[in-house]
């Protein structure tokens, strides 16, 4: 089967459908028109291929699929596209300098072919752009897998690509018939392909040329496009903030981008500087001002009064990919070591980094007599020897009673042998203070705390749970005994209050002996029976002998 050839004369911009779903996309172009723009599509279906209104054709795997096309099987696309590269590369020609590979990822000749075609271009030194569709879900997984496998594979060998979600048209354009549903798609697939031709091919008082989006677009990976046309009142601001909301992009927002190219296209009303100022300052505002902003004004008298913003962005990480990135630096930060502890212990005592303490009881040697140097905040860890002259010394005589739950056994107080003068070399030691929690002191006076028991947890005790039960209830009374002294060393509250209130001991309300319980009333039977009652009663008198 032979087809026609390019033109001498082509355009250095093709658009290239490859398989049943690039190929429709393409006639769907081709039918709207495209300024400046040749139109190639590519299959292994014979029968679409005739059924095209698009001159230039490639037929993809003639021997191995006799036209009936790839029976959805990648592999077979693959190795058909490899067949027929030469036919590919010679349409190309050497005139291309920009080509859009449209395609829909899930079946056999789009998901397949795609690659070996994008790596051609790219072998050509063509700017190669993707235009691709996913599947809708209810299609299978297994046609989601071949996609996802499919544009993995594809963003090896193009410069950029935009990836159109046919679920996301049907979020938001809501139950269509299929032909509505699909025919959505190919319109989305035009506005992209037309959107950044058109931004070369239209000329303008300030032009964008083809090295502008080359810059924009090399190498760039994934991009971000929005088009979008507004009139009336406010049409710049509308027209900005619709082209950022477009329904094309999977993920839709431009934070981060390093390359955007604007395009400003106006009818018969010409687009003034203000609103020039309010797109420019509405697009660096949701980008940051680190991206390269590249802008173009046009004219085309098709738009009427209205004003068509295009944004292209490029060079920037998505969403997702920004997110996986925080949770990594996540995991990374909290498998390193920590260099300060996270919790603060309580009253610590800053000092600098000790010194290794060495012979920390050295031999005694004569003390030079020297300035002291003193340190407040600190005492003597093992008690300051006994001074010779007592003049200097301020004894603190006040008695304090300290309470305690555990019993301590009373220790023999065993003599300080006596050394004569002398001064010991102390490294200085890190001291910490721990919080005395006690629930009857208020302020303890600070005690230097007792050496740690090496191997206390080898010496158990034996006594049983019985004798801990009896000791714990004897120091309970104990303590309340101590707290009734405390507040019983008052001689006037002695004097004044009485015992059993000091004692809170709780009397019961007796009768006084002035009131007599029995009463002045008596029945008596008088002789004929009858029964009275008389108020006098005879065993009782009044006067008391």
């Amino acid at each position: 089967m032979q087809f026609e050839m390019l033109k001498d004369k082509s355009s250095i911009i093709k658009v290239i459908g490859v398989g049943g779903g690039g190929g429709n996309a393409v006639n769907h172009m081709y039918k709207q028109g495209i300024t400046g723009v040749d139109f190639i599509i590519c299959n292994t279906d014979a029968q679409a291929l005739e059924l095209s209104p698009i001159p230039n054709k490639v037929q993809l795997g003639a021997s191995l699929t006799e036209g009936m096309g790839a029976g959805s099987i990648p592999e077979v696309g693959k190795n058909s596209a490899i067949e027929n590269i030469e036919d590919i590369k010679q349409m190309l020609g050497t005139t291309t300098k920009m080509l859009f590979i449209t395609a829909g990822m899930g079946g056999g000749t789009g998901t397949g072919a795609s690659p070996i075609i994008a790596k051609a271009a790219r072998e050509l030194d063509i700017l190669t752009v993707g235009i691709i569709t996913t599947p809708f879900s209810f299609e299978g997984k297994r046609r989601k897998m071949q996609a996802d496998e499919g544009l993995e594979e594809l963003k090896k060998y193009v410069d950029s690509f935009l990836v159109i979600s046919n679920d996301r048209l049907r979020q938001i354009f809501g139950n269509l018939t299929m032909s509505s549903a699909f025919a959505q798609a190919d319109n989305i697939l035009t506005t992209a392909a037309k959107g950044i031709a058109e931004i070369i091919t239209l000329p303008g008082y300030i032009n964008v040329d083809f090295k502008d989006v080359r810059t924009v677009m090399k190498d760039s990976g994934v991009a971000i496009m929005g088009s979008h046309a507004a009139d009336g009142e406010n049409r710049a601001l509308k027209a900005v903030q619709g082209a950022l909301a477009s329904p094309l992009l999977k993920d839709n927002e431009i934070e981060g981008a390093r390359y955007i190219l604007l395009n400003i296209s106006s009818g018969v009303n010409e687009v003034t500087m203000d609103e020039v100022s309010i797109i420019t300052d509405y697009i660096q505002e949701n980008a940051g001002l680190a991206a390269d902003l590249i802008w173009g004004n046009c004219q085309d008298e098709s738009l009427g009064d209205q004003l068509s913003v295009t944004i292209i962005a490029t060079g920037f990480q998505t969403k997702d990919e920004r997110d996986k990135e925080q949770s990594s630096k996540k995991v990374i930060s909290m498998l390193m070591p920590q260099d300060t502890p996270l919790v603060k212990p309580v009253n610590e005592f800053i000092a600098p980094a000790p010194a290794p303490v060495e012979n920390v009881f050295s031999e005694p040697y004569l003390k030079a007599k020297e300035a002291e140097l003193k340190q407040t905040g600190l005492f003597d860890l093992f008690g300051a020897p006994e001074a010779a002259d007592g003049s200097n010394i301020i004894s603190n005589n006040n008695d304090v009673i300290k309470h305690s739950l555990i019993a301590e056994e009373p220790t023999a107080a065993e003599p300080a042998p006596d050394f004569g003068e002398f001064t010991f070399k102390i490294a200085e030691p890190t001291i910490s203070f721990e919080p005395v929690q006690d629930a009857f002191i208020p302020e303890p006076e600070p005690e230097p705390e007792p050496e740690a028991v090496v191997g206390a947890d080898d010496h158990k005790t034996d006594e049983t749970m019985e004798e801990q039960l009896r000791k714990s209830r004897e120091r309970i009374i104990k303590l309340k005994e101590l707290s009734m002294k405390m507040r019983n060393g008052n001689i006037q509250e002695l004097e004044n209050v009485p015992a059993y209130k000091r004692k809170e001991i709780a009397l019961q309300q007796t009768p006084p002996s002035a009131e007599s319980q029995v009463s002045r009333f008596s029945l008596l039977t008088d002789d004929e029976g009858n029964t009275e009652i008389r108020k006098n009663n005879p065993f009782l008198h009044d006067n008391v002998d």
